[in-house]
């Protein structure tokens, strides 16, 4: 190859880059947005988890509960992570 079809093949690369043909599609934003209300409801569960925890040690069932709200919610959003 000459050093001329190398500079051609560089700058076609950069052309589609440029232009977005990128090989990993994009994620709708609806979807990024879902998956940061979804983390948000996660974080705020953990915490109400751990304050129930010290706060109130006699209910074991409600911060198992909680606890648990805020795991299914976080597997929830790795779902969308990778399936979306």
């Amino acid at each position: 190859m000459k050093s001329n079809e190398i500079d051609q093949i560089i700058a076609e690369a950069l052309e589609a880059e440029k232009q977005g043909h990128h090989h990993r599609r994009r994620k709708p934003d609806t979807v990024s947005i879902v998956r940061k209300v979804l983390n948000v409801i996660h974080i705020v569960g953990f915490v109400a988890a751990v304050v129930i925890y010290f706060a109130w040690p006699e209910q074991r069932l409600l911060f198992f509960c909680v606890g648990f709200g805020a795991i299914l919610i976080k597997l929830v959003e790795f779902f969308i992570r990778f399936m979306l």
